[in-house]
């Protein structure tokens, strides 16, 4: 290889690594400024962080002498609140479909340098027909398998369990999660209450033959709940996907028997729910929700196809070096910011044009600011790229530079 390849390949793989660091990085940050939240307690105001694959908290613990708070403050179920006055729908409403898809685009994208980066096209399509069989068995796992949400990364889960907010029991946390493995353990072996009345009943009914029998199971039944509270309190992820599921049953046990769905834990199922569920949150209106949320794991599903189809179309432009598809596998993983610009701006439109006429106060429909300051009326808003799109910028400048020494070194061999 010339040293104009070895050197794109170089830059190719140093946005490869840069993909993954931005996955977890925080892209975009907004903040609500206002004289009721002054800045000795909310030194940045009330203030989220967009990542690619959830919205988190950007508030942070302050710590003076006149001010003492023992948990930080949740910034994005605060600025819920703000907004829902004026009929905005939460935050988690919002980008749905994206967020639930991220690691595999970002997965894609990164399979497609790589292939960009091969310059013999045999082992290129072999390295991108392997990466994204992968990533098909993956994103297929996640979204129609049983406890597909256990394929998510444990950022997109905490996410999803923290924009429920902090209610009473639709809060999240290892011990709620626990406290719903232990009642469905203790459901399944008839261990309810231990009353001994109750247990001679049912020696009496023959559900057993005896006490030791009985005496047994309630046994067994300890013994279980010890090993999941250990293991939920060892992984957050689990405890966060059964804190789902304890919530998920909880709306199922409302509805009619008829309209009751078993909890299958697939992406494709959490998502129409969730999504029901975070338009719900404060206007509660079922025939204009449920509409809503078809649409959306409609689109999620065309996503999912649309995602395979891509890869199909890849694969046969792979077969030469050049061509528009070629170009393609560079140039779409270069202009990630402009994809992240323009979606970002289209969700804080959909935001500001499909306010709930359950509001408390009713404005007129308007476009939140996409960049710099604004104002909504006692709020000031703040809108600023954070450091993860500076290594998007980064990331996208690289790739260029990678892109041109291609082009050139491709044009000498045309030549030649």
């Amino acid at each position: 290889m010339s040293k104009r390849v070895i050197l794109s390949n170089l830059l190719i793989l140093a946005s490869v690594v840069l993909l993954v660091v931005i996955y977890f990085a925080p892209i975009w940050w907004v903040s609500l400024t206002a004289p009721n939240y002054p800045k000795e307690s909310f030194p940045d105001g009330v203030r989220i962080h967009f990542h690619m694959n959830g919205v988190f908290n950007g508030c942070k613990k302050v710590a003076k002498k006149e001010i003492e708070e023992q948990e930080v403050l949740d910034c994005v179920h605060e600025m819920d609140t703000i907004n829902h006055y004026v009929g905005m729908y939460p935050i988690a409403a919002g980008g749905v479909v994206e967020k639930a898809f991220s690691p595999f685009l970002m997965s894609l994208l990164g399979v497609m340098l790589l292939g960009f980066a091969c310059t013999k096209p045999k082992i290129r399509l072999g390295i991108m027909a392997v990466g994204f069989l992968g990533i098909a068995v993956w994103m297929s796992l996640y979204w129609f398998g049983k406890d597909g949400l256990k394929y998510q990364p444990a950022g997109y889960i905490e996410a999803l369990v923290k924009s429920m907010g902090q209610e009473g029991d639709q809060g999240g946390g290892n011990d709620q999660a626990a406290r719903a493995v232990i009642e469905r353990i203790k459901s399944s072996l008839g261990n309810e209450t231990v009353d001994i009345e109750e247990v001679k009943k049912r020696v009496r009914d023959k559900q057993a033959k005896t006490l030791l029998e009985i005496a047994s199971s309630l046994a067994q039944g300890d013994e279980e709940i010890k090993k999941e509270e250990q293991r939920l309190q060892s992984d957050p992820k689990l405890a966060d996907i059964e804190t789902l599921r304890g919530a998920f049953e909880a709306d199922q046990a409302k509805k009619p028997a008829d309209r009751r769905e078993a909890w299958t834990g697939s992406g494709r199922q959490v998502l129409r729910w969730h999504y029901a569920k975070s338009l719900g949150r404060y206007f509660n209106n079922p025939a204009e929700i449920e509409p809503m949320a078809r649409k959306m794991s409609l689109a999620a599903d065309i996503v999912y196809w649309g995602i395979l189809a891509a890869m199909v179309l890849l694969l046969w432009g792979a077969r030469k070096t050049g061509g528009v598809i070629y170009w393609l596998m560079i140039l779409v993983p270069m202009a990630l910011p402009l994809f992240f610009v323009v979606e970002y701006s289209a969700w804080l439109w959909w935001y500001g044009h499909r306010l709930n006429s359950m509001g408390a106060f009713t404005v007129k429909p308007f476009m939140p600011t996409v960049f710099g300051n604004g104002k909504v009326a006692q709020f000031t808003t703040h809108s600023y790229p954070y450091w993860g799109f500076g290594l998007m910028l980064l990331m996208s400048a690289l790739l260029a530079v990678a892109a041109l020494l291609r082009r050139k070194e491709l044009k000498e061999k045309g030549s030649e």
